[in-house]
């Protein structure tokens, strides 16, 4: 089994936010490959399906975005996955403009919490990633308010773009063909 988590922050405040991008992409991974994301377990909202005949675990933490180690953690022990092998995280970036996205087989948590909380729990940083350009926050705002904000009208296109490509990128990942997803949207 493959986990594919998405990282957001739960209930309607936070819905279509930058910071709920990996929500975003889940939903639309569901929608896909027509996984039900019915299931609460793990602290999580799941659905377990197949994306190109690869068994997966698509997940939305409910735990907020600074612990969803917690949630992750949790699924990885159950499930007894490996997280370098079986583990694919995505979340927002700021440090990427919208509408792009960029993978990574590991690295550090690069200042975001959820990916801090992620490395505490799985005892790794080397699980691959999908990360979702959500824009550099503008000089004098702060993270917080910057992250939990909706994109400008002129942004949401390019947003939605990103997600498409995010999901043909994870759909490539489990199958085992990272290196190609990176050559495809890096």
């Amino acid at each position: 089994m493959f986990i594919i988590a998405g990282l957001g922050n739960p209930t309607k405040q936070y819905e279509r936010t930058r910071h709920n991008v990996g929500f975003d992409v889940i939903d639309l991974l569901a929608e896909r490959y027509q996984i039900r994301m019915g299931e609460r377990k793990h602290r999580a909202l799941c659905g377990t399906g197949f994306v190109e005949g690869q068994k997966v675990l698509l997940a939305k933490p409910q735990t907020f975005m600074n612990l969803s180690g917690e949630s992750i953690g949790a699924m990885l022990n159950f499930y007894k996955v490996a997280p370098e092998t079986g583990l694919l995280v995505v979340y927002d970036d700021i440090s990427l403009p919208p509408g792009r996205i960029r993978i990574r087989k590991k690295g550090s948590a690069g200042g975001h919490n959820g990916i801090k909380s992620i490395i505490s729990h799985a005892g790794t940083q080397n699980f691959q990633r999908i990360k979702v350009g959500v824009g550099e926050k503008p000089q004098g705002w702060d993270l917080a308010d910057y992250v939990l904000g909706r994109f400008p009208k002129e942004d949401r296109a390019l947003v939605e773009e990103a997600y498409g490509k995010a999901c043909e990128a994870a759909a490539l990942m489990v199958q085992g063909e990272t290196d190609k997803a990176m050559n495809l949207y890096n």
